[in-house]
């Protein structure tokens, strides 16, 4: 008979190896377990507190003194005013809501709050209170008036001659620094100061404007007579190019006679152009086939007569005049090859549209994208009217007006780009005849360009 170790533990100590290191059952091991069960079925359930257009979530408190004691500290209403509790019937427990034939249980006990909170996770509780809201904090007060202040101006009476004015700005009663609706006068103004000593008249006035994109103006910028010859350049009115060309079957005398509409006035015109009447001029040429004029005044022989037509600021709206409804836009690229084909069509040799092209290349290549439209034959009269002393005459006017646009803005023309542009009949749209190339006419051509800011 073989006998294994496994078969038997007679021989073995009751008390072995593996045994010390039980820990022996006791009370507390009991009471820990017992606790840990407790706190499985325990949860913790969330309270939403209500008050107006007010809610905060706090933890659900165990009793209805607790629940008003919370309510109170977070409205705090004065301690005379009472509050009420309630329950939507939709939050409070199955129990309760059954019983309740109205929206609401208002809790008045601890019995009724342990009614509504019995068997539910989480709880809404509205508190009813007829107080007013506490009122705001009052404003503080404003600051003393400021009704005096040094001030100093360094100015430039001429180029290298300057001069410093100390002086102190005083007023009686108005609050210099302020505004009466509380807004502050201070910043960086651009403007024109006024310094008048005429016999007693000694004053001093300022108008200007406050710069508002600050922070792209220099700290060290210099205003002096070279800034403000730079500014009057900028600040130019939009103008109107204007190129007039005669194309004569034979040579001729003739007078070229121009009238401006009261929103339109001339501005350079070379040769210079004679005075007739107001907003109307003239000139006496003699032309020849080749395209050649003769001005008599100056004793001058060109290709054409140049003037500048200047409209009054007011009346152009950049938006109104150049629109998706009335006009055209793409990208700077594809406008200069665009206007050379349209150019074309309109009859214009090679020479005579490199040239356009050329002489306004710089103003078209400030821009990213274009926006353009020509302006028909009737627009053209009303603003800026031509006659000519010859017995027939055929007129080709071509005014171009554009603008520069923005990416935002291109996208306002996507149904009048390019490919829109090029389905046009510009002849059409700009009144041109086949006469126009016939050389047995007395012929007038006009090319003119504003841009539109």
């Amino acid at each position: 008979m073989l006998l294994s170790p496994a078969a038997s533990n007679a021989s073995l100590p009751s008390q072995g190896f593996w045994g010390r290191f039980k820990s022996p059952k006791g009370p507390k091991e009991s009471e820990l377990r017992e606790r840990q069960a407790q706190m499985a079925l325990t949860r913790q359930r969330l309270l939403t507190l209500a008050f107006g257009d007010m809610e905060t979530v706090r933890m659900l408190p165990p009793s209805f003194v607790e629940l008003e004691a919370l309510a109170r500290d977070w409205i705090k209403p004065p301690d005379d005013i009472p509050i009420s509790l309630r329950v939507p019937i939709e939050y409070a427990s199955l129990h309760a809501a059954r019983l309740v034939a109205s929206p609401y249980i208002y809790l008045t006990s601890e019995d009724s709050y342990q009614i509504a909170i019995m068997g539910v996770q989480g709880l809404r509780v509205e508190v009813v209170c007829d107080s007013p809201p506490p009122p705001d904090e009052p404003p503080p007060p404003p600051p003393p008036p400021v009704l005096e202040m040094p001030a100093t101006f360094s100015l430039e009476l001429a180029p290298g001659q300057n001069v410093a004015l100390d002086t102190t700005i005083s007023s009686d009663e108005l609050d210099m620094a302020r505004m009466e609706d509380g807004t502050t006068v201070d910043g960086a103004f651009w403007g024109k100061l006024d310094i008048v000593h005429d016999g007693d008249v000694h004053k001093m006035e300022f108008s200007g404007t406050r710069i508002q994109n600050t922070e792209n103006v220099s700290t060290d910028l210099i205003v002096d007579s070279r800034m403000i010859n730079k500014l009057a350049v900028a600040a130019k009115p939009a103008t109107a190019r204007c190129h007039l060309g005669i194309l004569a079957p034979t040579q001729q005398y003739c007078d070229v006679i121009l009238s401006f509409s009261p929103y339109w006035k001339l501005g350079v015109s070379w040769p210079p152009a004679e005075p007739i009447e107001e907003n109307k001029v003239k000139y006496f040429l003699r032309v020849h086939p080749g395209g050649a004029v003769e001005h008599f005044e100056t004793t001058m022989t060109a290709t054409s007569i140049y003037y500048e037509a200047i409209p009054e600021p007011g009346m152009l709206d950049p938006q109104e005049f150049i629109s998706p409804r009335n006009g055209f836009a793409m990208s700077f690229g594809d406008f200069v090859p665009h206007l050379m084909r349209v150019l074309d069509q309109l009859g214009m040799s090679l020479f005579a549209r490199t040239n356009f092209i050329n002489n306004n290349m710089s103003a078209f290549s400030a821009h990213r994208n274009i926006a353009y439209r020509f302006l028909g034959p009737h627009k053209i009269a009303a603003a800026i009217d031509i006659s000519v002393t010859v017995e027939n005459c055929v007129f080709t006017r071509l005014f171009l007006m554009f603008r520069g646009v923005t990416d935002d803005e291109l996208n306002l023309f996507a149904g009048a780009g390019e490919k829109e542009a090029n389905q046009v009949n510009w002849r059409d749209r700009v009144g041109w005849s086949e006469l126009s190339k016939d050389t047995s006419q007395f012929r007038l051509l006009e090319t003119s360009v504003l841009e539109v800011t």
